[in-house]
């Protein structure tokens, strides 16, 4: 195993290792800290935030990258839109944990409507949902279609949603 010196105390340190044992400062065989993984945010922006932002990865400090953008994508995002593992996104998001006013997630906790295999939201369909509206194979809502039973205002509900979408997408 190589031996370097640490780019901030000066003591002697394994080149292979991701923070210095003396003083902390992460990767310290490295002259220029870059950090791990991937950033980009484009120039056009909106109230200050990128209109794109995209981040993976660790920074130069070893603290995880948040994409923050109007679309924000990453393993974790903060945005109007949102696609990440992990995130917010105020109108929509998209990902494994996802919290929004819409969500498409394997855990989705939505205010309006959520679709995942846990759902949350006035409307919700999944695997097991908590709603007003829900469709599900269980779950908790004042008006539930489950495997446990067909609500007739739930049934005519989601019967009346699924047309709507076919007649917006002219099917």
């Amino acid at each position: 195993m190589p031996l370097t010196q640490c780019r901030e105390c000066q003591r002697e340190v394994s080149a292979d290792a991701q923070s210095c044992p003396h003083c902390g400062v992460p990767f310290p065989a490295r002259k220029e800290p870059r950090g791990r993984g991937f950033e980009w945010k484009s120039k056009q922006t909106i109230y200050g935030y990128p209109l794109v932002h995209i981040a993976f990865g660790r920074d130069a400090q070893n603290r995880w990258r948040v994409a923050k953008g109007v679309i924000a994508i990453g393993q974790f995002g903060i945005g109007f839109v949102t696609c990440a593992q992990f995130g917010v996104g105020v109108l929509f998001g998209f990902g494994q944990f996802m919290l929004g006013l819409t969500a498409v997630a394997q855990f989705a906790v939505a205010a309006l409507f959520g679709l995942g295999q846990f759902a949350t939201g006035y409307i919700a369909i999944g695997q097991f949902v908590l709603a007003y509206y829900g469709l599900a194979q269980a779950g908790l809502a004042r008006y539930l279609w489950s495997q446990a039973g067909k609500d007739p205002v739930a049934v005519e509900f989601f019967r009346g949603l699924l047309q709507s979408a076919r007649d917006f997408l002219h099917l």
